[in-house]
């Protein structure tokens, strides 16, 4: 009868490790991501409110190289649409008209 008491109880207590590795793991999940969103909340602040406005730029730069392949989700690469189009000067530049042939106009008889 002892030893089915132990048996129950070693039961009982691989029970409780899988729960408590359970619980571990979620920690570890849930401290993950706030350690994600806290870098990613750096990053959108300085991006929008940083004095360097080099290190912005070159941020902003690596940003819109990097995360296009990062991203995988259509739904995500919308969230990140506003640091992935184009930056505010390049916004700005106007855009090469593409060269045109000349057209032949009309004459009228009497410009000939």
């Amino acid at each position: 009868m002892a030893r089915r008491s132990i048996e129950e109880r070693l039961a009982q207590l691989e029970a409780q490790k899988k729960t408590l590795q359970a619980r571990l793991g979620k920690q570890d999940r849930a401290n993950d991501t706030r350690r994600k969103v806290l870098l990613g909340a750096l990053v959108l602040q300085r991006l929008e409110t940083s004095d360097d406005t080099e290190f912005s730029k070159r941020l902003g730069d690596w940003l819109r190289r990097e995360l296009p392949g990062f991203l995988t989700r259509d739904g995500d690469k919308a969230l990140f649409a506003d640091l992935l189009g184009p930056t505010a000067k390049e916004a700005q530049k106007p855009e090469a008209a593409e060269p045109t042939a000349p057209r032949a106009e009309a004459q009228s008889p009497a410009q000939k």
